[in-house]
């Protein structure tokens, strides 16, 4: 059988903008993104810089994005941020909390411990500490603790669905799985062991080593896959016909096997999107990924 070498590609939001149209419409989508923001801020309150964990680390804060009035028992999104697990912060999607804020929907953004000072049983470990202080806290906010979604993109969305999958991260934690369904957003590191056998040797590949150590059997423990006959919630996945090969094989395979456990799942192909932008294109409130999230919120019962 011929080896597959999986590829990454670099790309940013702003340098993938430029390649593709001129300044001036760029300038024109800057003014229109400003426009929105300035229209939509004063409904919305921002908690800052919470700590989840009960200590003082910028790792462990999160932000809470939600509307200015006393209406209870809104759903409730943490976003858990990507970034190949050694990089990214909250604070670069304040955007995505007030979009979801202004749709009424309680969001919370939050930080976790980043490689090489952690590994991904660390971060997972952090995140169902998040989880687990939403699920204590967020009605002060307006949430409703018994409907509280998980959404991630990249790395994000793999830490996701591992403390939703594997029993240990909530178990640690002291608590019962909370999680009312799952959103994935362009998911990497579903299968970390297919990935790192059959992937191309690049600075990539020895980054992901720091997280996932140099131990196959580690690169199982660390993929959610190996966990999905544990999966009960239901699901919504996306990915770009332009992302990386191992997303789209490995979201692929995972919506197939949901199906088949016949867990409520739906997934959709994104044309002609790659990696960032499958994130950076909900920067714009009116993009369609948030009415099929809405919708899926609202068939979840």
């Amino acid at each position: 059988m011929e080896e597959v070498k999986w590829k990454r590609e670099d790309g940013a939001w702003f340098s993938y903008l430029t390649s593709h149209i001129s300044h001036l419409k760029i300038l024109f989508m800057l003014f229109a993104f400003l426009g929105q923001i300035f229209t939509g801020s004063a409904q919305i309150r921002v908690a800052k810089n919470i700590n989840y964990a009960g200590n003082t680390y910028q790792a462990n804060k999160l932000n809470i994005y939600h509307k200015k009035d006393s209406v209870q028992n809104r759903d409730v999104i943490i976003f858990v941020h990507g970034g190949s697990w050694s990089s990214g912060k909250k604070e670069t999607y304040w955007w995505l909390g007030r979009n979801l804020a202004k749709n009424n929907v309680v969001s919370v953004i939050i930080n976790y411990p980043l490689a090489p000072s952690a590994t991904y049983k660390e971060m997972a470990a952090a995140t169902a500490q998040a989880v687990k202080w939403v699920k204590d806290s967020v009605s002060t906010y307006g949430g409703n603790p018994n409907r509280i979604f998980i959404m991630g993109h990249s790395a994000g969305a793999h830490l996701a669905e591992l403390i939703n999958s594997d029993p240990q991260f909530f178990k640690t934690a002291g608590i019962i799985n909370p999680i009312k369904g799952v959103i994935l957003n362009d998911p990497f590191g579903l299968d970390m062991e297919e990935y790192l056998t059959k992937a191309q040797k690049d600075h990539y590949y020895t980054d992901f080593l720091r997280t996932f150590s140099n131990e196959s059997k580690t690169w199982q423990a660390g993929s959610p896959l190996f966990y999905v006959k544990n999966i009960k919630n239901p699901h919504l996945i996306f990915y770009g016909t332009k992302t990386y090969e191992a997303i789209q094989i490995q979201s692929e395979r995972i919506y197939k096997t949901l199906l088949e456990q016949q867990v409520h799942v739906k997934l959709e192909k994104i044309e002609d999107k790659k990696h960032v932008p499958m994130i950076s294109q909900m920067i714009w409130g009116s993009n369609r990924l948030y009415k099929t999230i809405f919708d899926f919120l609202k068939e979840t019962k």
